[in-house]
């Protein structure tokens, strides 16, 4: 699991890779991650939009922006988390996933709220011992 916190915002993030949606074979492997989103502040907030940065193993960055996450702009009450999960295809056997979050408060100010860095391992990626 990978964790950050942001104005009283916790996102934490626990990537998984799925051998039955991956073809190795064919350069394409698949991961599923799900995110849990804790306002332990004092006050709701929205998500608005999201953007994350997704890294392969050959160094090819993609972002990838949009309004809310699954479809959804959540509001989240305090103490309350909002969970989901999504996927992410890559054609290298790892990678990595880093991102934000739009969030506005009651009173109507935006702020972003960092999501975690977290890697994307395959049992085909390569390791290397330094």
């Amino acid at each position: 699991m990978y964790e950050t916190v942001t104005r009283g915002i916790r996102v934490r993030v626990t990537p998984a890779y799925m051998e039955d949606q991956s073809t190795p074979e064919e350069n394409y492997f698949f991961w599923m991650y799900t995110v849990v989103i804790e306002n332990a502040g004092s006050d709701p907030v929205q998500l608005r939009s999201r953007i994350w940065q997704i890294t392969d193993a050959d160094g090819h960055t993609e972002e990838v922006r949009g309004p809310g996450v699954v479809g959804q702009t959540p509001v989240i009450p305090p103490g309350e988390t909002f969970t989901y999960t999504s996927g992410c295809p890559l054609r290298t056997p790892q990678g990595i996933m880093v991102g934000a979050y739009q969030m506005v408060n009651a009173q109507g100010d935006s702020f972003s709220v960092a999501i975690p860095a977290f890697s994307l391992d395959s049992p085909f990626a390569r390791r290397n011992l330094n």
